[in-house]
This record gives structure tokens, sequence and C-alpha cells, in this order.
């Protein structure tokens, strides 16, 4: 899914969250949504879905998403948002499972092609061996991954993700989002994802779009995004760049020299 922004606004609450937001991603592309805490990250991917009002234009495959249909929207685009409303007693498997509920007719049941697809995605984000389990019995790490199980379930042209890696250690976030990469590279998922870890984004997405205060400040390729003026001017962080072949660029936090008179008093 092709995906384009035209100057993209969201007011709440008489307070202008998000301002004027224009970027275009490609089919199978990834654009890693940037800025520190109150950016309006989150805020532009519900607008982005239509889950809260905008102006400005959201385009998908050309199509402005205003006027394409709920049940299609949700066949074509799934979300992970930072923290899901899991019905109680639910088990992993059944949650899971409610990420074919577009697919399935109104009245209807999951059928075998869902089931396999249920299964396939357990056992990719190795989530097989808990899938009898309630929710509530797992690990912030293990409840994570099945938030994002749900989404790939759907088979989505278009995944919007908040916080994919909230939770996880740093192996787990390599598997999410190298499962991520796997879906966009075989089957052309378009993919957009809000991501605290400047090096995560630097690595996984070919551009990025940095928000300061709903602000759109930069957007580009990652080489082009991920500066140490920038880094420092929008994150308030001393940081060197590494760019390492076939990974990426990398921001690495470098310890600030502490004043003189700090050292000789401690």
């Amino acid at each position: 899914m092709n995906l384009r922004l035209r100057d993209v606004r969201v007011q709440l609450a008489g307070r202008d969250v998000v301002r004027g937001v224009t970027c275009a991603l490609p089919a199978a592309g990834w654009l890693g949504v940037l800025g520190p805490n109150g950016a309006g990250k989150s805020t532009l991917l519900r607008a982005i879905i239509g889950l809260i009002p905008h102006r400005g234009q959201v385009l998908m495959d050309g199509r402005d998403a205003i006027g394409i249909r709920r049940r299609e929207l949700a066949r074509h685009i799934a979300m992970v948002v930072q923290k899901p409303t899991v019905p109680e007693g639910t088990t992993v498997v059944e949650y899971v499972g409610l990420g074919r509920t577009p697919h399935i007719s109104y009245f209807g049941s999951m059928g075998r092609r869902d089931r396999e697809v249920v299964a396939e995605v357990l056992d990719s984000l190795g989530l097989a061996s808990v899938a009898a389990r309630p929710m509530h019995t797992l690990s912030g790490g293990e409840v994570q991954r099945v938030f994002v199980a749900r989404a790939l379930a759907q088979e989505p042209s278009l995944l919007v993700l908040d916080e994919p890696t909230t939770s996880l250690d740093v192996g787990r976030q390599q598997e999410v989002l190298e499962l991520i990469e796997t879906l966009r590279r075989d089957r052309g998922v378009t993919v957009v994802s809000a991501l605290h870890d400047l090096s995560l984004a630097g690595q996984f997405a070919d551009r990025l779009l940095l928000l300061h205060e709903g602000n759109q400040v930069a957007e580009g390729v990652p080489g082009s995004v991920l500066t140490e003026r920038t880094v420092h001017e929008f994150f308030g962080a001393s940081v060197r760049l590494v760019h390492v072949d076939g990974s990426g660029h990398l921001v690495v936090p470098v310890r600030r020299h502490l004043p003189v008179e700090q050292v000789e008093g401690s």
C-alpha cells in the first residue's frame, strides 16, 4: 500500500497536537516516527488509521482514507497500540484469532485458512507453547509479542505500530522487528511505527519522520534525520552516530564531561 500524508493536522480539546505533517511512503516501505515524549507520535498514528478526526489528507493507494468504508480499511490495516484492551479470561490463541475478524463474514466463524494463519504467526513469534494460556498469566514481554501477533494475523497491507518493542529485552526486540522486516520484504507490507529507540529506527526504517511539539522538524532517509546536532537539539542528548554496513545507523549515547567544580566537590 502506498501511503501519502498531506498537511495532516489534529486538534484535541482545542489544542493543536499535530501540525501540518506531509510525507510519502511507497508500498513495502517503512516509516519510523520519532520524537520526544509528547511530540504527537501516537496521535499521528491514530489519525492515519482514522481513529481520531484530522484535517488534511491521508491517501492510501491514491484514495482518501475518509472515503473508504471501515470494514474495507480493517481488512488492509492493522495497528498495535501501546495498551490494548484484553477481554478478561481470553487465551493467547483466542486473542490472536481476533485478528482474523475482518476476514470472516458476519455471524461466521474461523475456517481452516484462519486457523492456519494464527498457528503460523504464533510459531513465528515463539508463542506456540503459551497458546492455551490466559493472557493475564503472561510476562510483559510475552504480552507485547501477542499484541504484535494479533496484528500480523490480520495479514494487513499497512501495519501501524505504536512502540512495538516496549517491555521487550534486546533479543526479543530484534526478533519482532526482524519478523516485521521479513513481512515487509516477502509480502509487501507497508509499515509505519513510532519508535523510542533511535538506533532501532536507524536500522530498520527506510525513512524517518521527526516530530517536536506536534511539528514536523525533519523527514527523510535515516542518515539525514539522525544527526548528532538533531538528536542534541530535540532530545537533549549527547551522542555519536555510527554507520554499520548492512545494518544501518546506530545512535550511541556519549557521557557528558562533568564540570570541574562538580568533580572536585564529589
